[in-house]
């Protein structure tokens, strides 16, 4: 059994602020420690529960936050940035049973500790099929379409909630409370590790691969917090702007389905001006 764990970092131990997760910053230099904790409690979990081999890709912003010297001397990592899949890449190979979103937070335009969908404040909403969609939705829609089920999800309270959404038979462990986006009831990292330990160990049992779910398309809407975002992302190919500051597009695969909206926020990103963003 072959599991992937896809690593976030706002959803980590003891991350409620933006300096915990943004490189460079010595709170983040700190809680890379907490976030290598969380990953090697669901590494340990996944091994206790009869996994074979972990592949862990790094997920959260440069992905290169994880500390490999202390990363579970089992599992290997795939890190650093420019993925075909971004957060969920090797979700693709055949071997895969499972996969764990460790880290995981909710998403832009919701309550939650740093809530956001891939870009940190410049989208205020994301609908595929006039559904909310949030990370972890998008990228079970990926997974789903490889045949692989999500089967662990740890975050703050709110994250584990909205799990339901997308994975309904996953394990949760919330290793935090919202308080507000930038404030949680924060549990120690001793607690969260055996916590989240128990959850993977727990859903080892679910590391199933199922049919993959393919022939659907999608339909998926962005909303920016300004116009010049909207009128910069219809620029893409595919890409048209349905309001002010909302864009659509439509997709044949969840593969590209998740490239495209990749590109887009790649392009918004970059339109993104330093003051008046």
């Amino acid at each position: 059994m072959r599991v992937l764990i896809s690593a976030d970092m706002e959803g980590a131990t003891g991350v409620t602020w933006p300096d915990d997760c943004e490189p460079g910053n010595p709170a983040w230099q700190r809680c890379r420690t907490m976030f290598t904790s969380d990953v090697n409690a669901a590494i340990a979990g996944f091994f206790d529960g009869g996994a074979t081999s972990v592949l862990v890709n790094e997920a959260h912003a440069t992905m290169r936050n994880l500390l490999l010297e202390d990363l579970d001397p089992r599992a290997e990592m795939l890190t650093g940035r420019h993925k075909d899949l971004s957060m969920v890449e090797g979700i693709q190979h055949p071997g895969v049973s499972g996969v764990a979103f460790v880290g995981y937070h909710t998403g832009a335009g919701t309550d939650g500790v740093l809530a956001h969908t891939y870009l940190a404040n410049s989208i205020t909403g994301v609908w595929v099929d006039t559904v909310p969609a949030d990370e972890g939705y998008l990228n079970a829609l990926v997974a789903a379409e490889f045949g692989v089920p999500v089967v662990l999800v740890t975050g703050d309270d709110l994250a584990c909630r909205d799990a339901a959404a997308y994975a309904p038979a996953a394990v949760t462990a919330a290793v935090k409370d919202c308080v507000s986006r930038y404030a949680a009831v924060c549990r120690p990292p001793a607690v969260t590790f055996e916590l989240i330990r128990a959850a993977a160990k727990q859903s080892a049992a679910l590391c199933v691969r199922a049919e993959p779910v393919t022939g659907r398309t999608f339909q998926v809407e962005v909303e920016f917090d300004a116009a010049h975002l909207a009128a910069a992302t219809a620029a893409v190919p595919t890409v048209t702007r349905t309001d002010v500051r909302r864009v659509a597009f439509s997709a044949d695969s969840a593969y590209t389905m998740i490239r495209a909206f990749k590109t887009v926020t790649t392009v918004a990103a970059a339109a993104v001006e330093n003051r008046y963003g």
